[in-house]
């Protein structure tokens, strides 16, 4: 079983319409228990909306400053700072600068 993955491992997905650029770093992490991902967001992206589900949800934001949308409440979140929830309501971030935002973001189980 691998344990360390590297730069080449890392799968990819740009969405220019939603301005965010996804990065699996661990492949084929959906047959996980958890699903790490960095996510890149542009000025004024935002990764997909996900519907409600079992498990939890942590991020961290490494750079910029991000708002997570939990229902109808939005929470902004800078870098340095985490968040962390039960998925039981409809959620998503998105880019709350002029810069652009990165963030490691681990669910479980898998959905992104």
């Amino acid at each position: 079983e691998k344990v360390v993955f590297k730069k080449e491992d890392v799968f990819i997905k740009q969405d220019n319409e939603l301005k965010h650029m996804i990065k699996w770093v661990i492949p084929n992490a959906q047959k996980n228990t958890m699903e790490p991902i960095l996510i890149h967001l542009e000025p004024g992206g935002s990764s997909e909306e996900h519907v409600p589900h079992e498990g939890e949800e942590f991020g961290y934001v490494l750079s910029g400053n991000i708002y997570l949308c939990l229902g109808t409440r939005n929470y902004k979140v800078k870098k340095g700072e985490s968040f962390y929830f039960k998925p039981s309501i409809n959620h998503y971030i998105t880019n709350a600068g002029k810069s652009s935002s990165r963030i490691l973001w681990i669910s479980t189980p898998p959905s992104f």
